[in-house]
């Protein structure tokens, strides 16, 4: 018994995350990474690209070395001479949704990945790590980094794309930074775009809790212009000249419109004041995505749902939230019965106490039995959900990460997405 509470206050011990000062390790500067992932269904390779620089730093700077979720990847950044945790950041890829697909039990592909950490004072060692669906590391790449290595690339005096605030709230140390980008929108149509990204504004702060903490968000609007209007629909044999080079078909899906070329969106956004991204492409076709702390797109003009679409792609992109439907077929399970979800509004019963189990009403069964009636909000343990109809469960039988149809986020992701935006911002 004295053995088994040694090694619990061991282990607690080792879980103990040290405050970290942010102007004591950090300057008021951005370091760009630029990395490659690459594998297969069942292998993950890391590569460093270039490392870059700029003047500012538009991120958090509180809560540096603690993780507000899991993510499928961390970014750990610790003192190369003490060993102690000085920054984390996590991340979800479209390299790792790729991975479940057929084409990668057969064929080896490279994905861009960009982040942005605070530049260090001193010498630092950045751990780049992948994580498989049991939450498993499968690659990690570790690298030092000297704040005086030559080699890496001074961006401040390059050229900025033209941008503006739509709305602010205050300064960036205390707001969370949100860069509308321009996708497919010539130079004489930007007047349309901008309207789009005033409208998409109102449509994200009429949900709670963004409508309650409205005060803690910056929006801007980032405008490069395109040499031809809309976007790329493969299928239909129709490419565009594009910023993002973004299209439709991502995976042989039609409707998922994504940007393969990461590294050329931070390329926009150098120097610009941003933590999270909305593209914005410009077409009348229905589709979007969303990925964890990377970026939301989402079709800007289609007549079916586009704003709606826009506010489920964000509580992807930001707030770290699963999608709530399921199919009837999936190829690959994303959500192993022995493994707990990172996201917070799915549960695998695995380790319920960590999600929403405290919001059950009293005398709630698990699973819960859908009540019939239609767009109910009512908190309880619903089967299906993750793209999987068995062993992955629900808040609520239905939610804005689940149909468009509904008008709000379920209570469970709302105090997700509040629990997050104080993270950021307190």
């Amino acid at each position: 018994m004295k053995r088994i509470i040694l090694l619990a206050i061991l282990l607690t011990a080792a879980c103990v995350v040290r405050a970290v000062t942010f102007g004591e390790h950090f300057t008021d500067s951005t370091l760009r990474i630029d990395y490659i992932f690459s594998g297969t269904s069942h292998t993950q390779h890391i590569a460093v690209g270039e490392l870059s620089k700029t003047a500012g730093w538009y991120g958090r700077r509180n809560h540096l070395p603690e993780l507000p979720l899991l993510g499928n990847g961390q970014i750990t950044v610790t003192d190369a001479a003490t060993g102690d945790t000085l920054y984390r950041h996590p991340f979800s890829t479209l390299f790792q949704e790729w991975q479940a697909t057929e084409e990668a039990t057969r064929l080896e592909k490279s994905f861009e990945n960009t982040f942005f950490i605070p530049m260090p004072k001193r010498e630092v060692v950045v751990e780049c790590c992948l994580r498989d669906t049991h939450q498993k590391p499968q690659a990690v790449l570790r690298h030092r980094v000297s704040p005086k290595d030559i080699l890496i690339r001074d961006r401040s005096r390059e050229k900025q794309t033209p941008w503006k605030y739509l709305l602010r709230n205050g300064d960036s140390r205390n707001k969370i930074d949100v860069c509308f980008v321009a996708e497919g929108y010539t130079s004489e149509e930007m007047p349309r775009f901008l309207a789009l990204c005033d409208s998409s504004i109102q449509a994200i702060l009429a949900h709670e809790p963004y409508a309650s903490l409205r005060d803690r968000f910056n929006w801007i609007a980032v405008m490069p212009p395109s040499a031809e209007s809309g976007v790329s629909i493969p299928r239909l044999g129709i490419w565009k000249d594009t910023p993002l080079h973004s299209s439709f078909d991502t995976f042989y899906m039609d409707r998922y419109l994504t940007t393969l070329h990461l590294q050329r969106l931070y390329d926009l956004v150098t120097g610009i004041p941003c933590e999270h991204f909305i593209i914005l492409a410009n077409t009348t076709e229905y589709g979007g995505g969303g990925i964890y702390n990377s970026y939301n797109m989402s079709s800007g003009h289609s007549p079916r749902s586009k704003l709606e679409v826009i506010v489920h792609e964000f509580g992807h992109s930001f707030g770290g939230l699963a999608d709530e439907y399921d199919y009837d077929s999936q190829e690959e399970t994303l959500y192993p019965a022995d493994t707990e979800p990172w996201e917070p509004n799915l549960t695998t019963l695995v380790n319920f106490e960590s999600k929403w189990k405290d919001m059950l009403p009293k005398g709630t069964k698990i699973p819960t039995r859908p009540d019939g009636k239609n767009l109910t909000t009512k908190v309880g343990v619903y089967e299906g959900g993750g793209y999987q109809k068995r062993g992955v469960y629900r808040p609520t039988q239905e939610c804005r990460m689940k149909i468009n149809e509904v008008k709000e986020f379920c209570p469970v992701c709302q105090r997700a997405l509040r629990r997050l935006i104080n993270f950021y911002t307190e």
